[in-house]
């Protein structure tokens, strides 16, 4: 149980700005082992940005509330999905080889491709958030950021690392691991569905696999598998998602 209460922390620590216990430690087999919490972080994050929701919309409208929402979020999380997603866009959009879209993931400068594509991720987060019935939000915001990061957690689990340098953080997380690491992922990252309508859940599940699916198929006919700009980009398109399939569910179900 200690060793398990490690690895969350381990998790946080990697995942967010949450601060850890010192006696947390680190190991590269530690990390390894801690992907199978990150949905668990998903949820806490999630629940933070619900906290914030809630608190700020006892004074001012629903559009701050989610902006205050969005804001926590990436303060919490240090903005950690949002610059892969930016590298993602700069590198799958302005590269033409294998080699080059890597070497622009690595660039620490953003692009027009990455400043399009944050500019749009956050412009959608936002329009998307604040159509979602006010109540529901906070149990929205909970399961799509606990879901997104389960398919993140599955696509380290099926594909592979395919930096040959050993400068990215990424690496120890694309280590192989038991089956039973997988289950825990998933367990954790679809628990939070309950706090939905059921008839939603199956329409929900099947939108994150069918995002799951093509991602998958993508990254690794472009570039033969996954870095850590591609596991942050297929959270935020995942997040994205879950709320668009929310939101159609609503209206048809």
């Amino acid at each position: 149980m200690i060793q398990e209460i490690k690895l969350i922390f381990t998790a946080l620590m990697f995942y967010s700005r949450i601060p850890v216990p010192k006696s947390t430690g680190y190991s590269d087999e530690q990390l390894n082992k801690a992907t199978r919490y990150f949905p668990l972080v998903g949820i806490i994050v999630g629940c933070i940005g619900a906290l914030v929701f809630v608190g700020v919309h006892h004074f001012l409208s629903v559009h701050i509330s989610v902006l205050a929402a969005m804001i926590s979020l990436i303060l919490i999380t240090g903005a950690f999905h949002e610059d892969a997603l930016s590298d993602f866009c700069d590198g799958f959009g302005g590269g033409y080889t294998k080699e080059k879209i890597l070497s622009i993931m690595k660039d620490s400068r953003i692009g027009t491709y990455g400043a399009v594509g944050l500019v749009m991720l956050l412009l959608s987060k936002f329009v998307l958030i604040s159509e979602i019935d006010v109540v529901k939000i906070p149990f929205v915001l909970i399961a799509a950021h606990a879901v997104s990061r389960a398919n993140t957690v599955l696509l380290i689990y099926t594909s592979h690392y395919v930096r040959v340098d050993d400068s990215s953080k990424s690496k120890p997380i694309g280590q192989k691991h038991s089956w039973g690491s997988i289950v825990i992922a998933m367990i954790i990252g679809l628990l939070p569905l309950c706090l939905i309508a059921y008839i939603y859940i199956p329409v929900i599940i099947g939108a994150m696999l069918l995002i799951f699916a093509y991602f998958r198929y993508y990254v690794k006919k472009v570039i033969g598998g996954y870095t850590g700009d591609v596991l942050g980009a297929l959270q935020q398109i995942s997040e994205i998602g879950f709320y668009v399939v929310f939101l159609i569910c609503c209206k048809l179900l």
